[in-house]
């Protein structure tokens, strides 16, 4: 993930539309991923993940440790922006030698494990070579597929709504848990008509989001096999969006186009943008004001359907290491020393053994720990639904078409069938 998590989402769900047919091969060619070692029993695992420069510092700061503690196992590492990651991951796959051990998320996880590529790690729990205590929130449920345990988070985050507190003041709104969505949108206009700037960014291409308030109303975005929705609810979702657009409440959308990279919140052009809790760090790196986190709007004053998300350490079926990679998983979420090297760079740390040896010293960072313990403590988070094989398509084309929409490229009825078509191609695979 990063920015706001749109620009990487939308270019590597374009790369996970890969040829069916050549990643099914990984169920039936290829070898299995690691080395043995010169004879002395040592052995070589292989571990990718994406992301920048520093996180790559950090990551291979904790194999050092981990190498330290464990001289018989050593790791071989290779990382990747999100998109380039994620085409090079495919390409491996499909020819039977995914790495060993990888960074996932869960819009991957059914669809890998349907195509024979990840070790349920169940095996190496039972054996004691990997350990589900001590996981703060219950996050560690994130990466349970039916009944299998395919990720094990290492860090967690929750959507967010991210505020400019200057203007959000100025205009005279307070946020407060369990406000409603007619609450939110009058607070936006309120802003627009007394602070003359847009109240939002721009909420309803953003799956997750709508997740939140489907399941605010009993419903999801997916259900195991498909769409928890129906066309209707989608006319409804985007055509008050796209009225709000008009009247100048939502921030013109070619606006947030030109604002790329930044955000239009940071850039000065809205007050509020709805996020993961993690990514807030970037408004004070871009903008000249105070943000802060503010809590989901509500249908019913109570619920927000909100639920914590978790960047994860998934294993090949191919590995030949099961054990080892079992130890490097268990050492890399456990790990106290590593939880103060990694401090926030995937989320708020996943396991409380690490979660406490990280004394954040920096605002955003105490404020983003302080949010989760709060909607924690407010008792609204539930369990993801976990996502269906082809979600990560899905999510492209609400993002692709809802933005489409918003701009008047594309009428809403149009927009809705079109996403359903796409949708039911995506989910068929």
């Amino acid at each position: 993930m990063g920015n706001n998590g749109s620009v990487e989402r939308r270019t590597v769900l374009r790369a996970a539309g890969a040829s069916v047919a050549a990643l099914g091969l990984a169920a039936t060619t290829g070898c299995g991923g690691g080395e043995s070692g010169p004879g002395d029993g040592t052995v070589t695992i292989r571990y990718a993940w994406w992301g920048a420069d520093e996180r790559a510092k950090r990551i291979n700061r904790s194999i050092a440790l981990f190498e330290k503690k464990y001289p018989k196992i050593k790791v071989q590492t290779d990382f990747q922006d999100y998109a380039a990651f994620w085409e090079k991951f495919q390409t491996q796959a499909a020819g039977g030698n995914p790495p060993d051990v990888f960074q996932n998320a869960v819009g991957f996880l059914r669809k890998y494990d349907k195509r024979g590529i990840l070790l349920d790690l169940k095996s190496q729990i039972d054996a004691g070579n990997l350990s589900l205590k001590g996981f703060r929130a219950g996050v560690e449920k994130v990466g349970q597929v039916d009944g299998k345990q395919l990720g094990i988070p290492v860090g967690s985050n929750a959507m967010s709504l991210v505020i400019d507190e200057k203007v959000f003041e100025k205009a005279g709104v307070t946020p407060k848990q369990g406000w409603t969505w007619d609450e939110y949108f009058a607070a936006l206009k309120r802003i627009h008509d007394t602070q003359k700037v847009a109240g939002d960014t721009g909420y309803f291409a953003i799956m997750y989001l709508y997740d939140l308030y489907l399941r605010q109303n009993g419903k999801a975005f997916f259900t195991e096999d498909g769409l928890g929705f129906d066309e209707a609810d989608l006319t409804e979702w985007w055509t008050d969006g796209y009225n709000r657009v008009k009247a100048g409440i939502i921030t013109d959308p070619k606006r947030v186009e030109q604002d790329k990279p930044k955000s239009s919140l940071s850039a000065g052009h809205a007050a509020s943008e709805f996020t993961w809790d993690n990514f807030t760090v970037r408004y004070t790196a871009e903008g000249d004001s105070s943000y802060g986190l503010a809590p989901i709007p509500t249908t019913d004053g109570k619920q927000t359907g909100q639920y914590l998300a978790s960047l994860m350490l998934s294993a090949s079926a191919r590995t030949g290491h099961p054990k080892e990679v079992a130890q490097f998983i268990d050492f890399m979420v456990h790990d106290p020393e590593v939880g103060k090297i990694m401090g926030y760079d995937r989320g708020i740390l996943a396991t409380t053994g690490q979660f406490e040896a990280f004394q954040p010293s920096d605002a955003p960072s105490k404020a983003i720990a302080r949010y989760e313990q709060d909607v924690a403590a407010a008792g609204v988070l539930g369990t993801i639904t976990p996502h269906p094989a082809g979600a990560d398509t899905v999510e492209a084309a609400f993002l692709r078409i809802g933005g489409d929409m918003s701009q008047g490229t594309t009428k809403v009825s149009d927009a809705v069938k079109q996403f359903f078509s796409e949708a039911k191609s995506a989910l068929a695979v």
